[in-house]
């Protein structure tokens, strides 16, 4: 994929990133492309809900864990339920979705909070 012509840097400063940790994940029959419907906790902005097609991680393998989360867009209407975040991740070698994360090593476990903005 080729790169992407600069931006400026408000543009890149107006995406509200923040940390979130993933409280609850339920099956998404409807949507179009597998997909699980994930609810995860953004401190003082509350539990906001995503479709992310994650399928690759188990659900019980994403409770718990922390993500980095796009907060600003507006709702998507995905097969009518309103994913309210966009979870961020990456392609791996094979296609599947690995997804970003802070990284604690050396660090104690509680020591990003949800709810932390990502600069």
């Amino acid at each position: 994929m080729p790169q992407l012509p600069p931006i400026a840097y408000d543009d890149f400063a107006r995406i509200d990133l923040r940390v979130g940790r993933i409280m609850a994940v339920e099956p998404f029959p409807k949507a179009r492309n597998p997909s699980w419907k994930v609810q995860v906790d953004l401190g003082e902005l509350g539990r906001k809900w995503s479709s992310a097609q994650i399928t690759n991680y188990a659900a019980d393998e994403l409770v718990g864990r922390l993500v980095v989360c796009v907060c600003n867009f507006p709702p998507r209407n995905i097969a009518g339920f309103m994913s309210e975040i966009l979870i961020l991740g990456a392609a791996g070698a094979d296609g599947r979705v690995i997804l970003l994360k802070p990284d604690k090593a050396g660090l104690a476990a509680d020591a990003i909070a949800p709810g932390a903005k990502v600069y």
